[in-house]
């Protein structure tokens, strides 16, 4: 499982060092292939192959009729790319998304549990602070059992 925060840099090429904590859960459980894409172009999911693959499982048991199910492959079909990891533990961001969400320079590198998320880092800090953890979010996460 991925968790926690580990922030890091992409550097002038548009190369994402994958941090420690993160390349040894990817070692241990995947491998070098990844799907690279965004639901809204403001953050990078990164998901190994292997759970990307999870996803396109469930998507395929859907109509294709199913008004949801399109909206989202167009979605993650626009943003998205395939990425190997090279041998140094560096992934290409797409550039469309490095654009579009202004992945550059110091970057968060979130754990979602089987995802990655790239944030701007300045950016996902700012909406932390503004975006307030709420009673109702707590209500919701204990009908949850969480």
């Amino acid at each position: 499982m991925f968790r926690g925060n580990n922030p890091t840099r992409v550097d002038e090429k548009g190369r994402l060092k994958v941090p420690a904590e993160f390349k040894r859960v990817i070692d241990e459980k995947y491998g070098a292939q990844f799907y690279v894409t965004s639901l809204d172009g403001k953050s990078a999911q990164i998901y190994p192959f292997e759970e990307w693959e999870r996803i396109e499982q469930k998507l395929a048991a859907l109509s294709t009729f199913n008004p949801t199910k399109k909206k989202f492959l167009n979605r993650v079909n626009y943003w998205g790319q395939m990425v190997d990891m090279d041998g140094q533990g560096r992934l290409l961001m797409p550039q469309l998304l490095r654009e579009s969400a202004q992945i550059k320079g110091e970057v968060a590198v979130v754990g979602n549990l089987t995802y990655l998320e790239v944030r701007n880092l300045e950016g996902y800090r700012r909406e932390i602070e503004e975006e307030k953890f709420t009673a109702e979010d707590e209500q919701t996460l204990d009908g949850l059992g969480i």
